[in-house]
């Protein structure tokens, strides 16, 4: 008999739907995972299910397990933890993160997986190509010991920039927020918070992830002479315009990209499954689960993802689980 599985596809941009697959056997080294947690950003995810991915952004854009092509049908997703049932005798049994979409079970090479470390429980381990995005966010930004630092946007990643930047000596940390429930995550996570009229300027560095045109804005403003904004947001097809006049030049300020596609140059002896495993070690932290605000099964997808790019669901990791899946 033909082994299968259940996995959530985009058949068209704003529709979502759940397609039976056939699994392949796993050859030699390869593993078969059971699925137990997948993990939904508001960011890219919802992005990519309304279609807004530019067409010269296809191939940049495209997720390591992706099947199909943008902007639909598409099976797309990148947060997963799961259970090996068979592979390595090394891995069998271990619980993994891997960078694969929403599906019950799935095949891939074992290379492809990393083990979550016993003191990271399963749920939270979803939220490790986050932290992984904070982690090389940090590698670019390479803030220093008594940094005045904000992050503008409180979102999954920008939640695990001021979640990381909190653990720095010395370092004046705000999360930045247009939403005063983030008051409470920034709380658990140990930061301080400000809405963007009240927000602590004179900052050395401010790092930009709310993908809004006024939330880059406050960031140059925010900044001390020479201060640098590193930029997180990625706007999909979606123009930006900016203050590049006024004081721009005199005050000498710069804006620098980062996106986790790339290992930071800063640190280009470290390799992306060195980088991975780093971002599953700092999810020992039990602050973390502030950043998992929903939860859905795996047959919920469908009518969740239209929920959750609206902005009815405001949520910032959403958690897939697939306890009840055989």
């Amino acid at each position: 008999m033909k082994r299968t599985a259940r996995a959530f596809w985009i058949g068209a941009p704003g529709h979502g739907e759940i397609r039976d697959v056939v699994l392949p056997d796993p050859a030699e080294g390869e593993v078969l995972v059971r699925s137990l947690w997948s993990g939904v950003s508001r960011g890219t995810e919802t992005l990519v299910f309304r279609g807004g991915v530019p067409e010269n952004q296809y191939a940049t854009m495209r997720a390591p397990f992706q099947e199909g092509d943008f902007p639909g049908p598409v099976k797309y997703g990148y947060l997963n933890v799961g259970v090996v049932e068979e592979g390595p005798a090394s891995l069998v049994g271990r619980t993994v993160f891997c960078l694969y979409p929403h599906q019950t079970r799935y095949v891939v090479p074992a290379s492809a997986v990393t083990p979550v470390p016993e003191s990271v429980p399963a749920g939270r381990a979803v939220l490790a190509g986050t932290v992984e995005t904070a982690v090389n966010a940090l590698w670019d930004a390479a803030p220093l010991v008594g940094d005045r630092i904000a992050v503008v946007g409180g979102g999954m990643v920008g939640c695990s920039v001021a979640a990381l930047l909190g653990r720095f000596p010395g370092v004046r940390v705000q999360l930045v927020d247009a939403d005063p429930a983030r008051a409470k995550t920034a709380e658990a996570l140990g930061v301080g918070f400000a809405l963007p009229a009240d927000a602590l300027g004179d900052c050395d560095l401010v790092v930009h992830a709310s993908a809004t045109e006024q939330g880059l804005t406050r960031a140059l403003e925010l900044l001390t002479a020479e201060g640098t904004v590193l930029e997180l947001s990625w706007y999909g097809d979606r123009k930006v315009s900016l203050p590049l006049g006024e004081a721009f030049h005199s005050r000498r300020l710069v804006i620098r990209s980062s996106q986790v596609g790339t290992v930071s140059p800063a640190r280009a002896n470290r390799s992306y499954a060195d980088r991975l495993a780093l971002a599953l070690d700092l999810l020992a932290d039990p602050a973390l689960d502030a950043l998992v605000t929903g939860e859905s099964d795996f047959e919920e997808l469908p009518d969740l993802l239209p929920r959750l790019a609206s902005g009815e669901i405001p949520a910032l990791c959403h958690r897939v689980g697939y306890a009840d899946i055989g």
